[in-house]
């Protein structure tokens, strides 16, 4: 017979994985997975991976590096052979590794649900404070490890879209997506979300082939199939660590009254593997423990960018030194950053 106490644990994670399917499903992860999925299909990677190179100039590889994560729809566990690709093809340590930290951190499904969970705040804060930090630290990776300059061409074009209305239709999604958070109430709701989804529709089917709606449909169910059973997994966990934890501990430890908290929420997340969009869940209960917006942010940006598992692997394909000092200024700046968020922006 099982005990008790192991029932009521089961229970208490059953509930929130009711409420979560119940608040956060219809709204907020269908319209995300299918913008997801439309850029994974209807942009071309290569467009943008092709701006590391030694021929772009680094004002273009760094900036590309520190968007390129919304473009590719790349998640933890897909930007290292893409990291790996680059830099064993010659695309210098400081754009490789900003791209290293920026991807996964501005996955516009992380940053969609990250804003939808935790607030618009740490939402908007997390992707900008990102794409700023990743770029420091490739200069910082570069300014170590790169003794010569490489001469480099000018070029003129970001390349092309697969297809020239991609556009178009990441701006309906996306509005299907953000509408209703602006709109308070169901009717409202209803109203606008309705026709956007049926002019949506119509777009795609005028616009785009039925090989290019197949490819769209192949990456979304692609990416439904990867993510959603973790992402359940850590919703169900996320409701037994708000009953077993006891409040005053997170208070302590990572309630943001002291550097000590930062340094914790970092290091921990940096630690723990966090399979994509389950860092949100997990640090939402952590919130909710009484944890502090500063730690919290220290967690999003370390947690996504770093890993047990990743940590070994980067280090083998930049080697040991290197792949230290990027994991080092990781957990740093991470925990800087909370820190500051934390102490002069709530």
């Amino acid at each position: 017979m099982m005990d008790p106490y192991i029932t009521h644990l089961i229970s208490v994670g059953i509930a929130s994985l009711q409420e979560y399917l119940a608040l956060h499903v219809l709204l907020c992860l269908v319209p995300a997975f299918f913008l997801a999925g439309a850029i994974a299909s209807l942009f071309s990677k290569e467009s943008v991976l092709r701006f590391f190179g030694a021929d772009a100039p680094k004002y273009i590889s760094y900036t590309v590096a520190a968007v390129s994560g919304c473009l590719l729809a790349v998640c933890s566990c897909t930007v290292l052979p893409l990291f790996a690709g680059i830099f064993k093809r010659g695309a210098g340590i400081g754009p490789a590794t900003t791209f290293l930290f920026s991807a996964p951190a501005i996955n516009i499904l992380a940053i969609v649900y990250t804003a939808k969970i935790l607030g618009y705040d740490l939402g908007v804060s997390r992707a900008i404070i990102a794409i700023l930090l990743s770029v420091f630290i490739g200069i910082m990776m570069a300014f170590i490890y790169e003794k010569k300059n490489i001469e480099r061409k000018s070029i003129q074009t970001f390349g092309e879209e697969k297809h020239a209305h991609s556009a178009w239709l990441f701006v309906l999604l996306l509005a299907i997506l953000v509408a209703p958070e602006i709109l308070t109430t169901w009717t409202a709701k209803v109203i606008v979300e309705i026709p956007l989804i049926l002019i949506t529709v119509y777009v795609s089917f005028k616009l785009f082939t039925a090989e290019e709606r197949k490819s769209w449909m192949s990456e979304t169910w692609f990416l439904v199939k990867m993510i959603t059973p973790l992402l359940l997994v850590g919703v169900f966990f996320a409701g037994i660590i708000v009953e077993i934890i006891p409040d005053e501990y997170v208070v302590e430890y990572v309630g943001g009254a002291d550097a000590g908290s930062y340094i914790i929420a970092s290091v921990s997340a940096a630690l723990m593997y966090f399979s994509t969009l389950t860092e949100v869940p997990i640090i939402s209960a952590l919130t909710q423990l009484g944890m502090g917006e500063g730690p919290a942010l220290s967690m999003l940006l370390a947690g996504p960018a770093l890993s047990l598992p990743n940590m070994i692997v980067i280090s083998r394909i930049m080697g040991m030194k290197k792949g230290m000092a990027y994991i080092s200024l990781v957990v740093v700046i991470a925990t800087i950053s909370g820190y500051v968020f934390g102490t002069y922006f709530i």
